[in-house]
């Protein structure tokens, strides 16, 4: 498949900081591609470089295979994680306003339809709540009919309804075959809408791959946890890893079948065992560590 989007050896550098560092990735066609990390990681710095917002202190990026030119801007939509909009301008004014500033526009109905701004046209910008401002910026990102489209943190903040209606929007952009870049703090919306994730840490990518493959190369352990903690005897489980506190036995295992088959012949109660598998937050975790970063 063609990339759309190669990123070579990509840095920034703000006098004795080095915010991006020798980032490097491409981007399939048709494809989304997920940058994730920690704050700080360096991945809205590393959007607003291939964006054209800010100049990279070194590398090269390249858009179907050139250099970008005065038409890539024309080309590409954005959605910003934070957008003023004018107060006083209805939904239906502001997407008229965008719009004019494009050659190559979308159909104003099939936007407003996509993105459900039927009902809040005639609302003031800022009398939206948050759901119905994302879907209006995702609109204003759709509406020069974009080839490649950046959302940076697309879903921050939102209620579990609207964030799953505006993945809905996000994976329908993909099935119209555009390509897709973003940033994301959610471990289940790069899941759920990431065909590849570049993992950033410390201004570089230090792992990448599609979601099952990052788990399966980093976490192939499985979780099995027993409420009562005073029936599991330590020997049962010949030392593979058990933690133990006041409410809970915490087993991690490669190889579930053969814990439960112990506990089972150990006379062990599973009536109340819970077992997860391994998912994108444990190799988020794994590979960037537990602290917090501001």
């Amino acid at each position: 498949m063609m990339s759309i989007l190669e990123v070579c050896s990509l840095i920034k550098q703000y006098k004795h900081l080095t915010a991006v560092a020798d980032v490097s990735f491409r981007v399939e066609e048709g494809r989304c591609f997920g940058l994730l990390g920690p704050n700080g990681a360096g991945k809205t710095t590393t959007m607003e470089m291939i964006e054209q917002i800010i100049e990279p202190t070194d590398g090269t990026i390249l858009y179907r295979g050139e250099p970008r030119n005065e038409s890539f801007k024309q080309e590409i939509g954005i959605q910003f994680q934070h957008t003023s909009l004018l107060n006083f301008l209805s939904v239906e004014e502001t997407l008229r306003c965008y719009r004019s500033l494009y050659r190559n526009t979308e159909d104003l109905d099939w936007l407003k339809e996509r993105c459900n701004l039927g009902p809040i046209l005639n609302q003031r910008n800022n009398q939206l709540s948050g759901g119905q401002r994302q879907r209006l910026m995702l609109a204003l990102a759709l509406v020069n009919r974009p080839e490649l489209v950046f959302l940076d943190e697309p879903s921050t903040g939102l209620d579990p309804q609207s964030r799953r209606y505006l993945w809905d929007i996000v994976d329908d952009i993909k099935k119209d075959g555009k390509t897709v870049i973003m940033t994301t703090h959610s471990m289940e919306e790069a899941e759920y809408l990431c065909d590849t994730i570049a993992i950033m840490d410390n201004g570089r990518i230090i792992a990448e791959d599609s979601p099952a493959g990052l788990i399966a190369t980093h976490c192939r352990s499985s979780t099995i946890t027993l409420p009562n903690t005073d029936t599991v005897p330590e020997a049962v489980l010949n030392g593979i890893d058990m933690h133990r506190d006041r409410e809970a036995v915490t087993i991690r295992t490669d190889h579930v079948n053969e814990a439960v088959t112990a506990l089972m012949e150990a006379q062990i109660d599973l009536a109340n065992m819970k077992i997860a598998s391994p998912n994108l937050e444990d190799v988020f975790l794994i590979l960037t560590g537990k602290q917090l970063r501001d």
